[in-house]
């Protein structure tokens, strides 16, 4: 009998990445995310499986929609080993912290917003703290890129760098008794970025599950993409306004210390302020500090002298009251904040008060799922609502892709280029639309590489054979 798999997440849309093996009675789970924006609603279903009999839980990396739910997971339920590199099962802890605390939040305002209403009242939140300080227990293995790890004697799981986020990996899982090997690529890396070192290359596999995110496009260099960041700041400068940077408190955050650190010591960056206003950008940080062995060999020689996130107009804001004060600095200022995707977090109540003012600019550096208020922002939407409040959107505002942490179309065909031949491919991972055009490409760069190439079905299972 072949793997069994079962697409659980992160399958006919970008979020929630979930996926199932059976692997001769042994049940892995291949990350447990969150679904977002227009995919949130998902989060109530009941999970397609038992909990319980899951053995492992391999998670690729720490962003939320590919760890999400392993609170959730430990509450139904899971009493598994979770396997992951040291960065990640560190990360992971923080994040899942403030997403119980960002679902208790959500959950106030609308019980307040449906009794005030008279309105059906929402549902609970998925977990809460006490169930994610639960789920700690049971991050049993750290495993390091390139060392085989041997599962009941029969199941060889091997990661690889992915070139993502600090810790990330892509998995390779073989059945050693027939042979057979799956790859999950979790979310690939943008070469040639600060801090993290680039992709490694996939390994000869039977089934191979590829993430889309970017497949149907390219993104500019990262130098360009400093260049754009760089003119974006010193036009909001001459104008007489601030810049804000809504950003993820993971990875993206910390790229943007580093350019601007860079930028300062080139003497590119005029006197100003600038603002981590994101207690869990902060607590990240710090995890990147303990973790340089996970450095490209720039960044690394860098952290030798110095501290790579720190230079002299930053300020770290980590009370609420520190936080509000910078609403008194109306020029010069360079705010980021949470979230990414403006969904929540600080980067809200700074809008709140700046996105009418032309003067000032509003800097995207990271993917915009649909469903999000960042992603009508991008869209070109006149008016948001913001608490409530109908806003007009008078600030310029850049959008930048240089800075993504996933790979581009170009990065994803190099990537699989350097296998000779997959039985089944599926792509995940990514917007329908995305896929559809990567298969296209696939099948006219590639036509024998594949024996077959599938989009999965969400929910949809399968043997391989």
């Amino acid at each position: 009998m072949g793997i069994k798999i079962g697409f659980y997440g992160g399958a006919g849309g970008v979020t929630g990445s979930c996926f199932l093996l059976n692997i001769r009675n042994t049940k892995i789970l291949v990350d447990c995310g969150l679904f977002q924006g227009l995919e949130s609603s998902k989060n109530q279903n009941s999970f397609p499986f038992d909990p319980k009999e899951i053995s492992y839980l391999i998670l690729t990396h720490a962003h939320i929609d590919h760890c999400g739910r392993l609170p959730l997971l430990v509450k139904e339920g899971f009493r598994g080993k979770i396997i992951c590199t040291k960065p990640t099962s560190q990360i992971a802890k923080i994040m899942l912290l403030d997403a119980a605390k960002v679902m208790r939040e959500h959950y106030k305002t609308l019980y307040k917003k449906s009794i005030k209403r008279g309105l059906d009242l929402p549902p609970p939140p998925l977990y809460d703290e006490y169930d994610v300080v639960e789920s700690f227990n049971f991050f049993k293995i750290n495993l390091n890129f390139n060392t085989p790890l041997i599962l009941e004697n029969k199941i060889k799981v091997l990661f690889k760098d992915a070139g993502h986020i600090l810790g990330s990996c892509f998995v390779q899982i073989e059945d050693l008794e027939t042979k057979q090997k799956i790859t999950f690529s979790g979310d690939l890396g943008n070469k040639n970025k600060p801090i993290v070192k680039d992709f490694d290359y996939p390994l000869p596999t039977d089934f191979l599950c590829i993430e889309t995110t970017y497949a149907d496009r390219d993104h500019k260099s990262f130098e360009e993409s400093k260049k754009e960041l760089l003119e974006a700041i010193l036009e909001t400068f001459e104008r007489g306004g601030n810049v804000f940077i809504p950003t993820f408190a993971l990875e993206r955050a910390q790229e943007i210390l580093y350019t601007l650190r860079e930028f300062y010591e080139q003497k590119l960056l005029p006197p100003c302020y600038v603002f981590l206003d994101s207690p869990l950008a902060i607590k990240a940080t710090k995890i990147f500090k303990d973790n340089p062995e996970f450095f490209d060999e720039e960044a690394y020689k860098v952290f030798t002298q110095k501290d790579p996130f720190e230079f002299p107009y930053l300020t770290l804001t980590e009370d609420v009251e520190e936080s509000k004060q910078i609403n008194n600095v109306r020029s010069r200022a360079i705010i980021i904040a949470g979230n990414g995707t403006i969904t929540g977090g600080r980067i809200l109540h700074h809008l709140r008060n700046n996105i009418y003012r032309p003067e000032c600019s509003l800097v995207f550096v990271g993917f915009q799922p649909k469903g999000t208020l960042g992603r009508l922002i991008v869209d070109g939407a006149k008016k948001i609502h913001i608490f409530s409040e109908e806003l007009p959107v008078r600030l310029k505002v850049y959008t930048i892709n240089g800075f993504s942490s996933h790979a581009g179309q170009k990065e994803l065909l190099e990537w699989i280029s350097r296998l000779d031949h997959v039985k089944k491919l599926f792509l995940v991972h990514g917007e329908p639309e995305k896929m559809e055009v990567f298969k296209k490409i696939l099948l006219e760069k590639y036509p024998e590489k594949f024996d077959e190439i599938h989009i999965p079905a969400l929910f949809e299972e399968m043997v391989l054979n």
